[in-house]
């Protein structure tokens, strides 16, 4: 079987694949499992009898989602070096360490974080909202674009390759929800083009619930394929809208999701202590939460657990708010809600 055909979803091809890399003792069973909810990539938990378990990544050049929406599979390159950059900089045990990669097939493979684990997004859709996770998930983030920015001589040229954000983020959020929704494209088209030009530490582009799963009370992040030397209010915007989609979602635990995202902000800032851009981050924050939470009800991946009139009610809430944006993270909350 010539590699460029694997299909790592076939589980047959994927034992075939392994053996022949070395990686499978001959006559050993693994035991396999399709992994589902990514939209980017085939993603496959491999258990061989002997040996370490491993998740198995291979990304799609079209994108598992309604609208059309393509992207070089080269990205889990990215991802592996993301996973490099990120064991160094985050906090021990909160990244799972790189096995091996094959440019060959557009494959990577990681370490299994230990079973049990819960994914973090299932526990926030059940209610379940602890403000410990919430503090652990700002510091993490806090602790990476701090560390990154220690490190700027070598991580931003190292990460200087921008191509993954502008077509998995900036145009099927952005700019596919500004052609869609024309009362906020001035808003957008302006955040685009500060997004291009603040290039100040290391953003991970998809810093989201979904990506975060708890093992033994530890959130271990993953999905690294977007991660980038670019604008650290991105990763805010993309977190509130979380919370604050979810507090739209579940109307009993409004007030509680909206105190997470305040929550959020404050230890995310004395986890990223004081460095030189520090002062207008909360306002191009602001702004940024505003575009992905449009973005999410607009875009190419809109949120699936908001019904049609709920995209229509936060799509109503949103642009009301881009003709004047709240001047603070906890403003911003207030209002977004008093909008619901």
């Amino acid at each position: 079987m010539p590699h460029a055909d694997l299909d790592i979803e076939h589980p047959e091809e994927l034992i075939a694949y392994m053996r022949e890399a070395g990686r499978l003792e001959p006559g050993e069973t693994p035991r396999i499992e399709i992994l589902a909810g990514g939209v980017s990539n085939k993603t496959v938990f491999f258990e061989p009898e002997f040996g370490q378990t491993l998740v198995l990544k291979q990304a799609l050049a079209k994108l598992r989602v309604k609208a059309d929406w393509f992207s070089d599979p080269a990205r889990v390159h990215r991802e592996a070096e993301g996973l490099r950059a990120l064991i160094e900089l985050a906090p021990v045990g909160t990244i799972t360490p790189l096995a091996f990669e094959d440019e060959r097939v557009h494959l990577l493979a990681m370490y299994a974080v230990p079973k049990p684990h819960e994914n973090w997004k299932e526990l926030l859709l059940a209610g379940r909202l602890e403000s410990g996770h919430v503090a652990a998930f700002a510091e993490l983030l806090g602790t990476i674009q701090r560390r990154a920015h220690e490190r700027r001589e070598e991580l931003a040229a190292r990460f200087a390759d921008r191509r993954f954000f502008e077509s998995l983020r900036l145009e099927p959020y952005y700019a596919y929800a500004a052609e869609h929704v024309p009362e906020a494209a001035g808003f957008l088209h302006a955040l685009i083009a500060a997004a291009r030009a603040r290039t100040l530490t290391l953003v991970h582009g998809d810093y989201s619930p979904k990506n975060v799963l708890i093992h033994k009370g530890r959130l271990v992040l993953l999905d690294h394929e977007v991660i980038h030397w670019g604008d650290p209010a991105f990763d805010i915007g993309f977190a509130l809208t979380h919370f604050l989609s979810k507090a739209h979602h579940l109307p009993a635990q409004r007030t509680a999701f909206a105190d997470a995202a305040i929550l959020f902000w404050n230890s995310y800032l004395e986890a990223l202590g004081e460095v030189p851009w520090r002062g207008d981050l909360e306002a191009c924050a602001v702004r940024h939460t505003l575009g992905c939470l449009l973005a999410r009800v607009a875009g190419r991946s809109p949120l699936e657990y908001l019904n049609p009139d709920a995209r229509a009610r936060q799509r109503a809430a949103v642009c009301a708010l881009m003709t004047s944006p709240p001047p603070s993270i906890p403003a911003l909350c207030g209002e977004f809600l008093a909008q619901l």
